[in-house]
């Protein structure tokens, strides 16, 4: 009996004696000493003692495999898998005569309901979104997608903070270059990662260049996008600490196609994706072509707006540039305060916000109307975006523009665009060409950019993935 009690304060050391580790002693047929391991805070007790009665009757019975249970699994004892498992929120059964363990996989963990994401709100489909349970969230994958090719599979990093790691994909379509490069990229984490605590951290593993500001990683909540994907052969990646499901390779034009576009009809599906198009290019380049116009290229103009607008203008006290960075700055601020703040007082900042920027700034002659019109209409074209990802990279990428526009006018917004483009070009997602069907050029392909084809006709997957079976 001594032994029993200096092994459970062993044990209870081990786990610094904290309040919610249970270590305690329970009777065993056969003159058996065991001792009962769990969180109080991450097992379900009445699942345990269902569990412990089980064992406890096949035992007095004889049965050879006494401990076989669809929760359970027989070991050695090891007090560092002991550990291991008591953290992962199961239950430990240590049998000190014979020196095993039975450990009960069924912890109970909280999580919620799977609701639909707030970030990625639609008007028709399905309203479901994965959760912070990763058995919940595979099961809304298997409950769309019934085929036994579709294969899952787990890695499981960290040293201190252990996380897993689950992608899946469809064997009949996904591209084999694609999976060992992830599965390369995988391995690298488990052997530099001492944990994954945000998915930032995995992004920044798995993109093939984390200091581009476009993702190069699709990042979702809808089991329905997911399913889409793993059907058109790409690969999903998914962690147990959080809802959002990766997916890759993908290109730009990706990140503009919402699932409502697959659920309205052709011609109202293809015109909203191509607004979506258009106002990346209004959300990039339009306060750069304002500042170009009114430091440098007046003449562009219709002369009745030019001399209103230079009228405007000779009474603000800065430069456009700086003119256009106050409003700017202040949107993003407004922004900002937004997320942050309870949804109480979202609303009371957005019209606090909208006075000064659209009343008391212009009327104090800090900037002119027309920088506020512009500024507007930008911040409205970068929110079209359906990605998260890719609408913070549009309203970073104006910036620089601005200052270009400021320095060399036109000139200046050339070169900027050369730029991004020979940047687009050489930009990758999985070794796959992120800029595709622009580069590598693909005159078949290019429509779908713009038009959402009808759901009768086959072969929709981009050719620069290559999937396997799948006619293109």
């Amino acid at each position: 009996m001594l032994h029993l009690e200096s092994m459970v304060e062993k044990l209870k050391a081990t786990f610094y004696n904290s309040v919610d580790f249970v270590a305690r002693e329970i009777s065993f047929p056969k003159d058996q000493y065991a001792i009962l391991c769990y969180y109080s805070s991450m097992a379900n007790i009445k699942d345990v003692q269902d569990i412990v009665n089980v064992l406890k009757v096949q035992t007095t019975f004889n049965e050879k495999d006494w401990e076989a249970t669809t929760a359970t699994q027989k070991e050695s004892y090891n007090l560092e898998k002991l550990v291991e498992y008591v953290c992962q929120g199961f239950t430990v059964l240590l049998l000190l005569n014979s020196q095993e363990m039975v450990c009960f996989t069924m912890p109970n963990l909280p999580h919620r309901s799977p609701d639909e994401p707030i970030n990625e709100a639609i008007l028709r489909g399905a309203h479901e979104g994965f959760v912070e349970d990763q058995d919940t969230n595979i099961s809304l994958i298997r409950k769309r997608m019934r085929v036994p090719d579709l294969i899952i599979k787990k890695v499981t990093v960290g040293i201190d903070n252990k996380a897993d790691i689950y992608y899946m994909y469809l064997a009949r379509y996904a591209n084999q270059d694609n999976l060992a490069d992830l599965e390369r990229k995988l391995e690298g984490i488990k052997e530099q990662a001492d944990g994954l605590y945000t998915s930032g951290q995995l992004n920044d593993f798995i993109e093939d260049n984390p200091f581009s500001p476009f993702p190069q990683i699709m990042n979702t909540e809808r089991p329905d996008r997911v399913f889409a994907n793993l059907s058109d052969g790409k690969i999903v990646i998914m962690t147990d600490y959080s809802p959002a499901a990766f997916i890759t390779p993908v290109t730009l034009f990706s990140f503009y196609q919402s699932p409502d576009d697959f659920n309205s009809r052709v011609i109202v599906g293809s015109f909203y994706r191509m607004v979506r198009v258009v106002s990346f290019l209004t959300a990039v380049y339009l306060p750069a072509f304002y500042i170009a116009i009114v430091t440098f290229h007046y003449e562009v103009l219709p002369i009745e707006l030019s001399k209103k607008l230079k009228l405007d203008i000779s009474e603000i006290p800065y430069i456009p540039l700086v003119e256009a960075l106050i409003v700017e700055i202040i949107i993003e601020l407004i922004r900002e305060a937004s997320v942050r703040l309870p949804k109480s007082l979202v609303q009371t900042i957005s019209i606090v916000g909208g006075l000064v920027v659209g009343d008391v700034i212009v009327n104090a002659g800090l900037v002119s109307n027309m920088v506020v019109i512009v500024v507007a209409l930008t911040a409205i074209s970068s929110y079209v975006v359906p990605s998260v990802e890719l609408n913070t990279s549009v309203r970073v990428l104006r910036f620089p523009f601005m200052f270009a526009a400021s320095l060399f006018g036109f000139f200046g917004i050339v070169i900027g665009f050369l730029i991004l483009g020979i940047h687009l070009c050489n930009l990758s997602s999985l070794k796959s060409p992120y800029f595709f069907p622009i580069v590598p050029f693909e005159p078949k392909e290019i429509p779908q950019i713009l038009f959402r084809g009808k759901h009768t006709k086959s072969g929709t997957q981009p050719s620069s993935f290559n999937p396997k079976g799948r006619k293109i």
